[in-house]
């Protein structure tokens, strides 16, 4: 610490804690929740050969279509390295192939197989019964509210992907 910066002691600190009121606290709840769905979900996926990297594309490719890759790396938060493993790891699989763009020589567009299809709805059916324990803390209408307010909180509550 240097001198000239005074030591505030109105500031509260993060602790992670219930009701823990810092600047950091709902970004640190959001890190726990998203955790905790991660665990979940990665369960459901990995007896089918695939991460939840993998199942995001399969999510953006079945909800648009074919998808170039700089649109995929938006979408899923990624990075242009990171989605062309990502696809890479899709296609070595079969569940996705990259072609060609018409008009656009160097584009490549990524679209899913009828393979991904029976994956994503195996998937779907994987994680039915563990989903439930995502919300299992919560009461009657809790889960759907907490789902409303987190679409609103990320801004896709006009379904924006």
């Amino acid at each position: 610490m240097t001198a000239d910066v005074p030591h505030r002691t109105t500031t509260s600190r993060a602790t992670g804690r219930p009701g823990d009121a810092s600047p950091f606290a709902l970004g640190l709840l959001l890190r726990r929740a998203h955790w905790h769905a991660a665990t979940v979900m990665t369960e459901a996926l990995r007896p089918l050969g695939i991460e939840l990297r993998h199942f995001a594309v399969l999510i953006v490719l079945m909800d648009r279509g074919p998808t170039v890759q700089r649109d995929l790396a938006v979408a899923t938060g990624s990075d242009k390295a990171g989605i062309m493993r990502v696809v890479d790891d899709l296609e070595r699989k079969g569940l996705a192939v990259r072609k060609a763009v018409p008009g656009d020589r160097r584009a490549r567009a990524v679209e899913i197989t009828p393979e991904g299809v029976e994956l994503f709805d195996a998937a779907h059916a994987a994680a039915e019964p563990l989903s439930e324990r995502l919300v299992a803390g919560l009461g009657p209408g809790e889960a759907e509210r907490l789902a409303d307010l987190l679409t609103r909180f990320t801004g896709h509550a006009d379904g924006e992907a």
